[in-house]
């Protein structure tokens, strides 16, 4: 039995023993989708930062949801994590990223609520969705600030009401990465909320990610 063999036949037997259908979802689409990239969706440090949210989430804004939109939401992992929660309470879940391979392994590990049309994967640039033409969220969900150049703009086509949900962190080192803050207090200027109801950091190995949970401020004339 090789590497992979032993990790796909550990989430078998934990999803079976748990009665757990996302480590059950988990197997099944690394089991279709071997790629690396999906394991680094899974890595320690982006679930520690996804539980992080989903946490404070629930304390600052209690377990109604309602329509959340995640924004560069990649293989639908923090969907999962929010649709398996039995926590929240979740109208529906629209994940908007730019990569069309990231589709279909968002759907397979969010696949229940595909069935029942709670999640949908959406291609797009994100920087360029029209909300004119989508359901109005009650939260939006970003967690890849730091690869938007022209965040400013986004944040300012974000509907009013929504409540924000945004990450960023001082990972500078990766060419990705075009829109760091060197730390939390620079975010927080950079997203210029008009209320701020979380703001916080965590620290990891070679970075720090800070998140804010709030409001943006509404200029006249602005959608």
């Amino acid at each position: 039995m090789d590497k992979d063999e032993i990790y796909q036949t550990l989430l078998d037997g934990l999803g079976r023993y748990l009665d757990n259908p996302l480590i059950r979802a988990v197997h099944r689409t690394v089991r279709r989708y071997p790629v690396p990239a999906l394991a680094y969706a899974f890595n320690k440090n982006q679930m520690a930062s996804k539980g992080w949210l989903v946490n404070e989430l629930l304390r600052v804004n209690g377990s109604d949801l309602g329509i959340v939109h995640i924004m560069g939401g990649w293989y639908g992992v923090l969907a999962a994590l929010l649709l398996n929660d039995d926590r929240f309470t979740i109208e529906k879940i629209t994940r908007f990223d730019i990569d069309p391979d990231c589709v279909e392994p968002a759907r397979l590990l969010n696949e229940p609520y595909v069935q029942n049309s709670r999640f949908t994967a959406v291609t797009c640039d994100v920087t360029r969705l029209n909300y004119a033409e989508q359901q109005a969220p009650d939260v939006v969900i970003n967690t890849s600030c730091e690869h938007l150049q022209d965040f400013s703009s986004w944040l300012q086509a974000m509907p009013p009401q929504a409540l924000l949900v945004l990450q960023s962190n001082d990972y500078f080192s990766c060419d990705e990465h075009v829109n760091c803050a060197p730390n939390l207090q620079a975010f927080e200027q950079q997203a210029g909320l008009a209320t701020v109801l979380y703001a916080g950091e965590l620290a990891r190995k070679r970075y720090t990610r800070y998140m804010l949970i709030g409001r943006r401020r509404h200029r006249p004339g602005s959608g």
